[in-house]
C-alpha cells in the first residue's frame, strides 16, 4: 500500500524520510547552482492556502462548496463536498490508507472534475478531519471492515437523500476499494457505477507481489543495501506480518517506482499536502497519528481481503489500472477483471501511472471518467445541461 497517507502507510513516517534522501542525493545541485541566490520575499503557508483556496472557487449560482460534519454511529465524521453544478451526479471517493484521507491533497486533481460531478471527499473512521474530531476509544468499536462499511453506507445515503439522487458513483482507491468492493455487493441499486482505482483484490498476494518485484529490481540495480533489507524480512509477507516489515517492502517498492511511477518517495504528495487549502495545521498533524491509530486496528483485516472470488456485481464496474503500480499491484486487478460479471464493465490501464493514477495522469483520468462513467447518469437524466454549441 501506500506511504505514509495512504494502504499500508503508518510505517512511512521512518521511510518516506529515507526514500527522500535517495532522491535528494541522486540529484544534488551544481556548485553553480548553490551561489543563485534566495528569493527575496517569502510567503506563509496560510497565505498560499487562501490563494489556492480563491483560485479554485466555486461562484456559480447551482454550485457547492461546504464542508459537512456528520454524526454517524456515534462519531463526528467530515465530508468536503464540491461542484459546479448540484444537478450534475454525486461522485463519492472512497479514500486509501487505511487512514490516509484524499482531502488535502484533492485540489491537485479534483478541480476539473467538479464541472462534471458533484465530488464528495470522506475522511474516514480514524482519518484526518474525523480522527481530530473523535476521541480513539470512541472510533475504535467500528474500526473493522464491516464497521466502516457501514459508515459508508450511511454516507451514501444522506447524499443520496440531500441531493435527490436515486443513485451516485462510488469511486474506491487502494484501501478505499475495500471498502468500496463491500458496499457495491450489498447495495448494486445505490449506484451507476463502481469505478475501482488501485484495487485491493488480495492482500496476501498483494504484498508478496509488490515485496517480489521490490527485491527484482534492487538486484538488478544492484542495490545491495535494499537487497540486504529485502532479504532479511524473508519469507514475506509471512504468518506475523508487523508495520515495521510492511515498511521496508513499501520503502523499496516505492523507490523502484511502485507507488509513482519515475518517482522514488512520496515527498510530492506530501508536499501538496502541507499547502492544502482545505486543511489546518491540526488537521494535517492528525493524518500520521490517524494512521498508526488505523493500522493497529486495520493491518491484519487488510491482509485478510479475499475478493478473488468477488466478481459478480449488480452495477456496472469500471476498473482503472496503473501500469506501472505494485502497491496494489496491477496484474491482480487486471485477472480479477477478467473473472468480473456485470451489466457493463471497463478495464481501462494507464501507461504512464502506478497506484496514483488521478495524480500522476489527470488529463486522462479526467477523460475516462467523462467518457466511461458520466454517460451512465445522462443516460439516466441525471446530469446538468451541457455546452451550447454553436456553428456559423
Amino acid at each position: 500500500m501506500k506511504p505514509i497517507r495512504t494502504a499500508f502507510v503508518a510505517m512511512l513516517v521512518a521511510t518516506c524520510c529515507i526514500g527522500t534522501a535517495f532522491a535528494a542525493s541522486s540529484a544534488a545541485p551544481s556548485q553553480a547552482a548553490s551561489t543563485v541566490p534566495a528569493p527575496a520575499w517569502t510567503m506563509s503557508r496560510d497565505r498560499v492556502a487562501s490563494i489556492l483556496d480563491s483560485n479554485r472557487a466555486i461562484l456559480s449560482p447551482q454550485g457547492v462548496d461546504e464542508k459537512v460534519k456528520l454524526h454517524i454511529d456515534g462519531i463526528d465524521q467530515w465530508l468536503s463536498i464540491r461542484g459546479k453544478d448540484r444537478r450534475n451526479p454525486v461522485l463519492l471517493f472512497l479514500h486509501g490508507g487505511p487512514a490516509s484521507p484524499a482531502m488535502p491533497e484533492a485540489y491537485t486533481f479534483q478541480t476539473p472534475w467538479e464541472d462534471y460531478f458533484t465530488v464528495v471527499q470522506w475522511d474516514q473512521r480514524g482519518a484526518g478531519k474525523t480522527y481530530g474530531a473523535n476521541p480513539e476509544q470512541a472510533m475504535a468499536p467500528g474500526m473493522t471492515v464491516k464497521g466502516m462499511t457501514d459508515d459508508a453506507a450511511e454516507v451514501v445515503q444522506y447524499l443520496r437523500k440531500r441531493f435527490g439522487k436515486r443513485k451516485i458513483f462510488l469511486l474506491g482507491h487502494s484501501w478505499g476499494s475495500v471498502l468500496g468492493v463491500e458496499l457495491a455487493q450489498r447495495h448494486p441499486d445505490w449506484f451507476y457505477a463502481y469505478i475501482s482505482v488501485g484495487q485491493v483484490v488480495n492482500g496476501r498476494r498483494n504484498e508478496a507481489e509488490g515485496y517480489a518485484f521490490a527485491l527484482r529490481e534492487a538486484i538488478a540495480h544492484h542495490n545491495q543495501e535494499a537487497v540486504k533489507e529485502l532479504k532479511a524480512i524473508a519469507p514475506y509477507p509471512g504468518k506475523a506480518l508487523t508495520i515495521d516489515r510492511v515498511g521496508v517492502r513499501s520503502k523499496w517498492e516505492m523507490y523502484y517506482g511502485g507507488l509513482a511511477w519515475g518517482r522514488t518517495n512520496y515527498q510530492f504528495d506530501v508536499d501538496a499536502e502541507e499547502l492544502s487549502p482545505d486543511y489546518s495545521r491540526q488537521d494535517l498533524d492528525a493524518i500520521d497519528k490517524g494512521s498508526l491509530f488505523s493500522l493497529d486496528h486495520l493491518l491484519k483485516p487488510l491482509l485478510d481481503v479475499d475478493f478473488d472470488h468477488v466478481t459478480h456485481f449488480g452495477c456496472p464496474v469500471l476498473v482503472f489500472v496503473g501500469a506501472h503500480d505494485y502497491t496494489t499491484p496491477h496484474q491482480l486487478a487486471e485477472a480479477w477483471f477478467e473473472h468480473i460479471r456485470a451489466p457493463s464493465k471497463r478495464l481501462v490501464v494507464f501507461a504512464d501511472s502506478a497506484h496514483m493514477m488521478m495524480q500522476e495522469q489527470p488529463g486522462r483520468f479526467l477523460v475516462h471518467l467523462v467518457d466511461d462513467a458520466l454517460p451512465l447518469a445522462r443516460a439516466a437524466g441525471d446530469a446538468a445541461p451541457a455546452e451550447v454549441e454553436r456553428t456559423r
